[in-house]
């Protein structure tokens, strides 16, 4: 049978589980073991262990752990409230400012949580009453924190940018600092969008702090040590004074040091957040681990060579390519989460783009941001679904979906501009001492 055959029988099968209910991971370590001895031979069943053993043992997969129980560290505390506490102070004077500070406190917490729902969460308790109390709509007031909360798996460390790493084999040390310009741009573009807005319903000066610079820097104090112990972490990575694992291992300890004397965490905090971080590493190494398996199979079969030389024989527009594998994400982002649509897609397009002359990098950032897109999407938008849980009862599905609507516009100009001028991504990391 030819490769085209075999990747409908392939994505045929995988489909199939997922619409029963059957689990991301599972459903393509199944798929993979169906191909394997129906096309293949059982024997090679055997690459299963040997693919968990390889991958869960390599020192890359030891950042995602490290980095998930330094957020979860870190979440724990309430460094999310002093953060929107002190954005509000710093920038009272601007248009709209508890909407703007809003996306700055989400930039801030998601520098060291590398989650989107945590951030949307952590963020939107304090911001979403105090933006309705000043006026502003309840529309916006929940569609700048579900789209602040999406910079959470852009800016690093982000456990997105470690699992696209991870499959691609591209320097997650690079992933992290080429991060950081994208999503302040992002950023920049949404704290410009609640301006005028603001402007436009004549809530621009509705919150009427006037704080003393005394206060705007007493206002530090509960965050500088956090945004120190990030600044210490990438600039270990950029500098290449370590690597990127010993810089996860830095984080870790430090976040620990910060938090572990906190009265919470004594009673049965720093348990449930052990608990946490291996609930959810143990989520990430199954879906790279039988992710990894998926790809091996895809190899094996012939499907990514058969597919590479399709396109090159297509002599089609490498341009048209990028552009039709951005669209299949952001619709595969009204029903996936960003882990699964880069476990799934990865295997299939990353040979062919790479083979077009993509940088990797860069690449990896422009997905990031796609998947990210999915997090407001309906209709398996995770931070809409997380806002719901935290917002008052008179704030609806339909408020929050129509709220984050106009930044899903916002985030796609942003996207386009890094397509545009790649030096967005690529600049910091063409500058590290070691890429």
């Amino acid at each position: 049978m030819d490769w085209i055959g075999l990747t409908f029988i392939l994505f045929g099968i995988l489909f199939v589980l997922l619409l029963i209910g059957i689990p991301v991971a599972f459903a393509m370590g199944m798929t993979a073991s169906i191909m394997v001895v129906t096309f293949l031979s059982p024997n090679m069943l055997v690459q299963i262990a040997r693919v968990s053993f390889s991958v869960s043992t390599t020192h890359l997969f030891l950042v995602a752990p490290l980095f998930v129980l330094m957020a979860a560290l870190v979440s724990h505390s309430d460094i999310a409230e002093k953060s929107f506490r002190a954005a509000t102070k710093w920038l009272s004077w601007m248009p709209g400012a508890l909407p703007a500070s809003t996306v700055v406190a989400c930039t801030g917490f998601s520098a060291i949580s590398g989650s989107s729902p945590a951030t949307a969460a952590a963020i939107g308790y304090a911001a979403v009453p105090e933006i309705r109390k000043a006026g502003h709509s309840k529309r916006l007031a929940v569609g700048v924190v579900a789209a602040g909360g999406t910079l959470g798996i852009l800016i690093p460390p982000s456990v997105v940018l470690v699992i696209y790493g991870i499959l691609t084999e591209t320097s997650i040390g690079s992933l992290f600092i080429a991060g950081i310009l994208p999503g302040m741009l992002l950023a920049a573009l949404m704290v410009a969008y609640t301006m005028v807005y603001s402007m436009r319903e004549g809530t621009a000066k509705a919150f009427e702090l006037r704080p003393s610079w005394g206060e705007r820097f007493s206002s530090l104090k509960g965050i500088w040590p956090i945004l120190l112990l990030f600044i210490i972490v990438m600039g270990a990575i950029y500098t290449g004074i370590a690597t990127t694992t010993e810089a996860a291992a830095l984080g870790a300890a430090g976040a620990l040091l910060l938090t572990v004397f906190r009265i919470d965490m004594r009673h049965k905090g720093l348990n449930r957040v052990l608990v946490k971080t291996a609930q959810t590493t143990a989520m990430l190494m199954l879906l790279i681990i039988f992710g990894s398996f998926f790809g091996f199979v895809v190899s094996r079969l012939g499907i990514a060579h058969g597919m590479v030389e399709a396109v090159l024989a297509a002599n089609l527009d490498p341009w048209l390519i990028l552009a039709l594998y951005l669209v299949g994400l952001l619709l595969l982002g009204c029903v996936m989460d960003p882990a699964s649509m880069m476990v799934i897609t990865l295997p299939l397009a990353f040979p062919v783009l790479s083979q077009l002359g993509f940088d990797p990098i860069w690449l990896g950032i422009l997905v990031t941001i796609t998947v990210e897109i999915g997090m407001i999407t309906p209709p398996v938008g995770l931070n809409l679904f997380v806002l719901k849980g935290i917002v008052p009862k008179d704030i609806t599905m339909s408020d929050i979906m129509l709220g984050a609507a106009p930044f899903v516009l916002i985030m796609l100009f942003g996207l386009l501009l890094i397509i545009l001028f790649p030096s967005i991504a690529t600049y910091l990391p063409s500058m590290m001492s070691t890429r």
